[in-house]
């Protein structure tokens, strides 16, 4: 079974923030760690829309 999201971005060491897409939706995501917490929230432009990533473009991409 393919795996459903792919990491685009990753910064960090210690306090990690990266960003997922989801390759069947397109939306982006942002994931926040820092410890023992984290969480994972739509990115979303200035109009509250979710903002979606080029699946064309993505290493998983037929």
């Amino acid at each position: 079974m393919e795996e459903r999201f792919e990491k685009i971005y990753t910064q960090g060491k210690l306090n990690i923030m990266e960003i997922w897409v989801d390759k069947e939706t397109g939306v982006q995501y942002v994931y926040h760690l820092s410890g023992y917490a984290g969480g994972m929230s739509p990115l979303l432009d200035t109009e509250g829309k979710p903002l979606l990533a080029d699946l064309s473009k993505l290493n998983g991409a037929e």
